[in-house]
């Protein structure tokens, strides 16, 4: 890659250009550290809301139809997530219209109108929303999951927050509070990716004056630590034939370092993240069950996360539970082979390469890497670091996931059914 650079706005706000060669489309991305965890518990919902409020409308574009228009009219597409970790607005378009895209994108985020009307609408949309997700066994697996782990702690309750949040205590004054607490420069970041002729080229420039659109503020305070791990077992129970079991460990690894998070990128594909994996050959192809079988590593800014998942016929769940954890168990003791690591770190680097063909993958990896981490936006540095792993490190994060986990299960189970002694 072609050299990133990194200037400061004169509201604090952080602007990275990174250059790809070759790209026809070029992808603005502005994000904030104002994710789940960021919220009180009386606002639980509200970052993933307020995301959705902004779309309405802007200075310029003053609703959610001017807004649409314009995207279509740029050839743009024009998105949004909130994680946890942090709420990104983003928009890719032909490299020609990047102007255009910034100035449409910085508008609405910069200065929405938040009107009344529409977020009086949007409050049933996002109902709708939350009870799609109630209605999926699997993301009601994901939610047991997290409120397993982390109990009453921010990252222990759901983005989406409770249906009851925006049905009575949401206000548009909250909402605007929240807004002006969080989503400070300072606390935030905007990316700029394409050709190197786009992203360093006047186009760029003035496209970077849109981001003085957002206001300065102070920086919002930190937030609460990950809280200590405890094994547990929680079950919803479900009169089905299908079962969805999730397993969480904590890893003993320091997320700061991101030469131990691609280690543990590299373990947790050889333990389930290809179909080359030990999950994936042991639970689907020689005992047959399940019919989906993984092992995905997050890292939060303070806490790694292994988990381990399962979507299968109920009358299999406690035996895929017992040989899933004697997989992690023999890689514990023995740790991986070779060849396996070799295997797992063409795999994980050839995905990250192969998702680095676009622009926008490329944006949404760098807001993670400077705003949770604090690192560089370099991607190609993230392709070396799973590169340069080495089968020690591996057998490290191995030897440090303890028999110690969380167990999740949607089904016609009960928690005696999961024993962790």
């Amino acid at each position: 890659m072609s050299t990133i650079t990194s200037t400061p706005l004169a509201n604090g706000l952080v602007l990275h250009r990174l250059p790809r060669p070759g790209t026809q489309s070029v992808t603005v991305l502005v994000a904030f550290d104002a994710g789940a965890r960021t919220e009180a518990r009386e606002e639980n919902g509200m970052a993933h809301f307020l995301e959705h409020l902004v779309f309405k409308g802007g200075e310029k574009f003053g609703d959610y139809r001017a807004v649409n228009e314009a995207a279509e009219h740029a050839g743009a597409v024009l998105n949004a997530y909130t994680s946890h970790d942090l709420v990104a607005f983003h928009i890719t378009a032909r490299a020609t219209k990047l102007v255009e895209a910034a100035d449409l994108l910085s508008d609405f985020v910069a200065r929405p109108r938040i009107d009344p009307a529409e977020l009086e609408k949007e409050r049933g949309v996002v109902i709708q929303e939350i009870a799609r997700y109630a209605d999926q066994p699997a993301s009601v697996a994901e939610h047991l999951v997290d409120a397993a782990v982390f109990g009453d702690h921010p990252l222990g309750r759901p983005v989406l927050g409770p249906a009851e949040h925006l049905r009575d205590t949401f206000t548009r004054e909250g909402i605007l509070a929240f807004r002006a607490r969080r989503w400070v420069p300072s606390a935030g970041a905007a990316f700029i990716v394409g050709d190197p002729a786009v992203v360093g080229g006047p186009e760029a420039d003035a496209a970077a004056a849109f981001f003085e659109r957002f206001e300065a503020g102070a920086t919002p305070p930190p937030v609460p630590p990950a809280p200590a791990f405890a094994a547990t077992v929680q079950v919803s129970e479900r009169d089905s034939a299908q079962s969805h079991l999730r397993m969480s460990y904590r890893p003993s690894i320091d997320v700061r370092d991101p030469r131990q998070r691609a280690a543990l990128t590299i373990y947790a594909t050889l333990l389930g993240g290809s179909m080359g994996s030990r999950l994936f050959d042991e639970i689907r192809e020689q005992r047959g069950l399940a019919y989906s079988v993984g092992a995905y590593p997050h890292a939060h800014a303070d806490v790694p996360v292994l988990q381990l998942s399962a979507g299968l016929q109920s009358d299999k769940a406690t035996e895929a539970f017992t040989r899933m954890r004697e997989v992690v168990s023999d890689l514990r003791e023995h740790g991986p082979r070779p060849e396996e690591v070799e295997r797992a770190r063409n795999f994980a680097a050839g995905a990250r390469a192969i998702a680095f063909e676009n622009t926008n993958a490329i944006a949404r990896n760098a807001a993670a890497q400077v705003i949770v981490f604090s690192e560089s936006a370099d991607p190609d540095a993230v392709i070396a670091r799973l590169d340069a792993v080495t089968v020690e490190e591996v057998r490290e994060v191995a030897a440090g996931i303890a028999d110690e986990l969380v167990v999740a299960c949607v089904g016609p189970h009960r928690a005696d059914d999961f024993p962790l002694d």
